[in-house]
């Protein structure tokens, strides 16, 4: 009998690696902290309706502000589910928001792209979300979609609803997506359940998830809280991420930050659970520093893994599914910067065991979208999943009796234990790992060559599976009515 095979008591496996930033301790002073802030300080609210909710669920309402009781918050998060389960568009369950488990994305609403042909940095166009889905759904790694840039050739007040019929006639993925207001997200809606067949089978199996941003701190628009309260109504997850930076909107200190981005985050809890208990909701979002020399949000310091994994912590204590943020940089080009800074954001990102992990395709402290940069991430996140799978420790991988067959000196090439294990190894698709001379031979190309001729051979050649021509004409037919309303306005 080898050693592995004998009987142990009290044995314990560490599957994956670990990390956990706070402890549970700090984790119940963080939570803490944001109740104490919501029932003293409270918040300031810019909605009738969300006002007249809250006093109607028992919170202390001043003209805008309003005060929560503790009771009450403790009571949204025991009320909100610990688990949401998200298809993709053909209804197949894809992505199941719980424990640690992770999946990653690209971002929205960057005010600039670079042109994956041209190199140009300029104004994003539906063309471009077209393209952007594209290479979404062509990525093995890129587990959602996102627009990847506020599209600026159409109606503007519209973008929402445009950029959203791009991704949905381009990839078949789960979405996260965002609207300007109420009458947007009804038409965001109204497509995703021509997808899916009706608004019913829409929430039994929901590819979309909703997405709002609240003002921190403490600040809550008509158009933020309403949308929480829009998702709630008709039944559909959505993810309510403050955008916190320590030292302009929040505490100089990482702990004072996480208070505020918790404290913002429960309101649009409340708010979502008072509307309809057990509506689904995810905590974001984008938490980090701001930086003093320049005044920017940074999207690659490393307070931001830190600030993330930190609130990662307390969301999966209060068992509420986490949307953090990787795989983005404060670069402008596709450089070492670049590569350096989008790894180490998913690494510690994916060892947080946040649940959704957006802004893969982030540059230049979040203003403008490459579509390069989301194909290099998907490169990294191949290697960082392979990382988080760990190391399999049983019987047949102690391999204690090939290892005798084999003796000393011999080697395990034509072994039928390689043979049938090799495959677990990663195998990169970007990364160079020939020789010299067969670097050489294949041109000599450098990683950013490589990245661009990737990108730009599935924007030329990638097509999704096609959805059929009832669909495309339903969706389009909801667009057209957008615009005539839209029309009406002017």
């Amino acid at each position: 009998m080898s050693k592995s095979q004998y009987v142990r008591a009290n044995y314990q496996v560490n599957a994956t690696p670990q990390l956990k930033m706070l402890s549970d301790d700090q984790c119940e002073m963080v939570m803490n902290g944001a109740l104490e802030v919501l029932e003293r300080t409270g918040a300031e609210i810019h909605s009738p309706e969300a006002l007249e909710v809250f006093r109607k669920g028992g919170c202390w309402v001043e003209g805008n502000m309003v005060r929560f009781p503790s009771h009450l918050v403790e009571w949204a998060i025991r009320s909100a589910p610990s688990r949401i389960v998200v298809s993709n568009q053909k209804g197949e369950r894809t992505l199941f928001l719980e424990g640690q488990n992770i999946y990653y994305g690209p971002g929205p609403t960057n005010t600039y792209t670079i042109d994956p042909f041209t190199g140009e940095r300029r104004r994003p166009r539906k063309s471009d979300t077209v393209r952007a889905a594209k290479v979404i759904d062509a990525l093995p790694n890129i587990d959602y979609a996102m627009d990847c840039g506020t599209v600026m050739d159409v109606t503007p007040t519209l973008s929402d609803v445009h950029a959203f019929q791009a991704m949905l006639e381009n990839t078949n993925k789960p979405i996260i997506h965002w609207g300007f207001g109420i009458e947007q997200y009804q038409d965001i809606i109204d497509m995703a359940a021509a997808v899916a067949g009706s608004l019913e089978a829409l929430q039994k199996d929901p590819f979309i998830l909703l997405y709002s941003e609240s003002s921190p701190p403490l600040r809550h628009s008509i158009e933020a809280i309403d949308k929480a309260i829009f998702a709630a109504k008709n039944n559909i997850p959505i993810v309510y991420t403050p955008c916190t930076f320590a030292g302009g909107v929040a505490p100089a200190t990482m702990a004072g930050t996480l208070v505020i981005a918790v404290a913002d985050s429960l309101v649009g809890l409340v708010a979502g659970q008072l509307v309809r208990q057990g509506s689904g909701f995810v905590m974001g979002g984008l938490i980090s520093t701001m930086d003093m020399a320049s005044t920017i949000l940074s999207y690659g310091a490393a307070e931001l893994s830190l600030l993330s994994a930190g609130l990662t912590a307390v969301a999966r204590y209060m068992k509420i599914p986490m949307f953090s943020t990787g795989g983005c940089t404060d670069s402008k080009v596709i450089d070492v910067q670049m590569g350096l800074e989008a790894a180490f954001s998913i690494l510690i990102a994916g060892l947080s065991g946040a649940n959704l992990i957006h802004d893969c395709s982030y540059m230049e402290y979040g203003a403008t979208s490459s579509l390069e940069l989301m194909t290099m991430d998907d490169e990294i996140i191949g290697m960082v999943k392979r990382i988080l799978q760990g190391v399999k420790v049983d019987d047949e991988h102690l391999a204690l009796n090939v290892i005798n067959d084999i003796g000393p000196g011999g080697h395990y090439l034509a072994h039928d234990h390689t043979m049938a294990h090799f495959r677990e190894f990663w195998t990169p698709t970007l990364i160079n790992r020939l020789r010299y001379d067969g670097w050489k031979a294949e041109g000599s190309k450098s990683m950013a060559q490589r990245v661009k001729e990737k990108t730009q051979d599935i924007i030329n050649n990638h097509q999704a599976e096609p959805k059929p021509d009832h669909v495309l004409k339903a969706i389009q037919a909801i667009v057209d009515r957008a615009e005539a309303r839209e029309a009406n306005k002017r």
